[in-house]
């Protein structure tokens, strides 16, 4: 997948045009999924290109700025699930103040027209573009019919009676069902950082962990977690906790991973974690050996839900 933010940066050749969709794509979930594969196959069937476009910054990001909310994938990870679904083209436009004042017409003649050549549009049900999120599917249509391209518009994906979007997604990580996600991501929900050094308590409990760095992703409720620990290509068993570790009153926020049966120096490497199951909530201990104890309960637990089948990868 070639991956381009200006004109000039493109390779691919656009001469017989494109098929495209074009949102922010948070989650890449399964009803960006259908987006996607609807633009494949209208580019199998006329031999187009098939192209994503999006925004990076994310267009929160610039007109609301540090109350944005945090992200389910960040750029790298939706760059890896866009790509991996076939696409020809993703176009991470760099939006700013300048595009935020663009009107519908002037978006869609320098970006879909100009740019990339647009024979085939595919739009989400509750799409809007432009200054004032003025453009609507009807006025895209019309100036689809004024140059040269087709719109279509599909209908939401229904998932367990209620319509797959970013935001249904975000409040169930952060909520902790993280469980309940996998069908409308079509995948556990995923998190990765770097391994970086921790206090080392876990090591001293006899159950080392790997403390994450991450970004601006969603972050389940606090808590204990069963999760695959995925370090390059291999997927390895573990438990997460998530919070500020009260038994020993933190006061620091702290993401961690125990992984199962592990002994591996893995500092510096990074670490996508799979969120599996929820455990139990953050809690306070009377001291060390009440916790672990504890600890042990949680990854003989985890033990057994990650070799149930409904949470194998």
């Amino acid at each position: 997948m070639e991956i381009a933010r200006l004109k000039q940066e493109i390779t691919l050749d656009l001469t017989r045009g494109t098929a495209a969709t074009i949102g922010n794509f948070d989650g890449v979930h399964k009803g960006h999924a259908r987006l996607i594969e609807r633009v494949l196959a209208k580019a199998r069937a006329q031999n187009l290109a098939s192209a994503v476009i999006t925004f990076c910054p994310h267009p929160l990001q610039v007109l609301i700025g540090p109350h944005t909310p945090p992200f389910i994938t960040i750029r790298e990870q939706k760059l890896d699930l866009i790509e991996a679904l076939g696409v020809d083209l993703t176009m991470m436009l760099d939006f700013n103040r300048e595009m935020a004042a663009l009107s519908p017409r002037e978006f869609v003649q320098k970006y879909l027209v100009d740019w990339l050549n647009v024979k085939e549009l595919v739009v989400g049900y509750d799409y809007t573009f432009g200054k004032g999120r003025q453009g609507n599917f009807a006025m895209l249509s019309e100036l689809g019919r004024e140059f040269g391209f087709n719109v279509e518009r599909l209908d939401p994906v229904i998932i367990n009676g209620a319509i797959v979007s970013s935001t249904r997604i975000r409040d169930l990580i952060k909520a902790g069902d993280v469980f309940a996600v996998r069908p409308l991501l079509g995948r556990f929900y995923v998190v990765r950082g770097n391994v970086v050094s921790g206090e080392s308590r876990g090591r001293l409990l006899g159950f080392p962990t790997a403390n994450l760095q991450l970004e601006n992703e969603v972050t389940p409720k606090n808590g204990v977690y069963a999760v695959w620990a995925q370090l390059g290509d291999r997927m390895l068993p573990g438990v997460a906790n998530i919070g500020y570790k009260p038994t020993f009153e933190g006061r620091q926020f702290s993401f961690e991973v125990h992984i199962l049966d592990f002994g591996e120096d893995i500092y510096g490497q990074e670490l996508r974690v799979h969120f599996v199951q929820f455990i139990r909530p953050e809690q306070k201990f009377s001291g060390p050996d009440e916790l672990i104890a504890r600890i042990k309960e949680d990854a003989a637990l985890a033990r057994r839900i990650l070799e149930s089948p409904e949470a194998q990868l």
